[in-house]
């Protein structure tokens, strides 16, 4: 038998010294470990216990000018720095949160001076990792208050239902010392190129009454299906949204829908293709999507409003994504209101099957 097993020595079996460092249990062996109905038995190891974290409480917060106008689910998620955004709008809808003592939701607007209800939030584990990895973009502008980043296909621009993380929180994660980071405006996720985000919040409104009032003027390049033949057309179909049957959200043509218009100009004609540019003068979802799908011309690889066999075609000759790249901005500075032109080449993959039409 194990020689603590054999020992009558009574103060081994004390409570008190039944602590076993771990170097005594070197060469031990496995009834040792064990431990026996005589001895060992009363011994217990030393268990690490985390001392218990702060229970969560409501807060009361008013809104101060540096926020004023901000989205409600934008402001929650800088008050509360780790905590999962389904978690924040649940506590939204769930009418946990409140502004003023009166319900609202998740883009709501907040102003300076509100009280905002802030329930008590589960906040992730410690030891939990960030779910948005620390990823930097091809930067095209940047100063003190607003970044241009060349935004890849493929990339959401923020997490949303069924993304854990888009652009938007990758940057966070990157750059943690930033106080402020927003986006100003969006672009689907297969859309490539500019994306502006705002480090001040006096750019993001700048930034905000600009695309408001179609100060700037942003261009898309876009492969589409048929031969365009005019030189610049306009495109006025008013838009509504709309959700299937199995809850993915559309955009149609609807008399009764919002006023949209985009300016399109033929720029080189394939072989049953043309490569346009499309300029936005309103800013609605899917807009040049929905507007040359309803003119007859939809985008090449387009999963939404193009066609079926033009993706497998495109696929098979090694295209795989929606051709729309936002290649130009112009617009004044929102600070300095000077004049700004900012471009983004089309990217290689986008330049390659230009290429390969041009060999067909």
């Amino acid at each position: 038998m194990p020689l603590l097993a054999m020992r009558k020595d009574s103060s081994v079996l004390k409570p008190k010294s039944t602590v076993l460092k771990p170097k005594s249990l070197r060469g031990s062996s496995p009834d040792a470990l064990r431990g026996t109905s005589r001895g060992i038995a009363a011994h217990t190891f030393p268990v690490l216990v985390q001392p218990p974290r702060p229970a969560p409480v409501v807060r009361m917060v008013e809104v101060t000018e540096d926020n004023d106008g901000q989205r409600l689910d934008n402001f929650l998620m800088g008050l509360c720095k780790g905590v999962p955004k389904s978690h924040i709008y649940k506590a939204v809808r769930g009418g946990e949160v409140r502004i003023n003592k009166g319900r609202v939701q998740p883009d709501s607007r907040v102003s300076t001076g509100d009280m905002v209800r802030v329930p008590p939030m589960r906040l992730p584990e410690p030891d939990q990792k960030r779910p948005a990895p620390k990823i930097e973009y091809p930067i095209v502008f940047e100063d003190e208050g607003l970044l241009v980043i060349d935004k890849p296909a493929g990339v959401a621009v923020h997490g949303g239902s069924g993304v854990s993380f888009g652009v938007i929180e990758s940057l966070r994660a990157s750059r943690p010392d930033a106080k402020f980071l927003e986006l100003a405006h969006r672009l689907d996720r297969d859309t490539s190129g500019l994306l502006l985000i705002a480090k001040k919040r006096n750019v993001l409104l700048s930034l905000h009454e600009m695309f408001r009032t179609s100060g700037g003027r942003k261009h898309y390049f876009a492969l589409v299906e048929g031969d365009w033949v005019n030189d610049r057309q306009h495109i006025r179909f008013a838009l509504s949204k709309w959700t299937t049957q199995s809850g993915e959200r559309r955009v149609k043509v609807d008399p009764d829908g919002q006023l949209a218009h985009t300016i399109v100009s033929g720029k080189k004609r394939y072989k049953g293709y043309s490569l346009v540019d499309a300029e936005l003068k309103t800013g609605r979802t899917h807009q040049i999507r929905v507007h040359l799908a309803s003119s007859g011309f939809p985008i090449v690889g387009d999963d939404k409003y193009g066609r079926d066999e033009t993706r497998a075609y495109f696929s098979q000759l090694g295209f795989s994504r929606m051709f729309l790249h936002a290649h130009r901005l112009e617009m004044p500075h929102p600070l300095t209101k000077e004049p700004m032109i900012l471009e983004a080449p089309l990217p290689p993959v986008c330049e390659g099957i230009l290429k390969k039409l041009e060999s067909l």
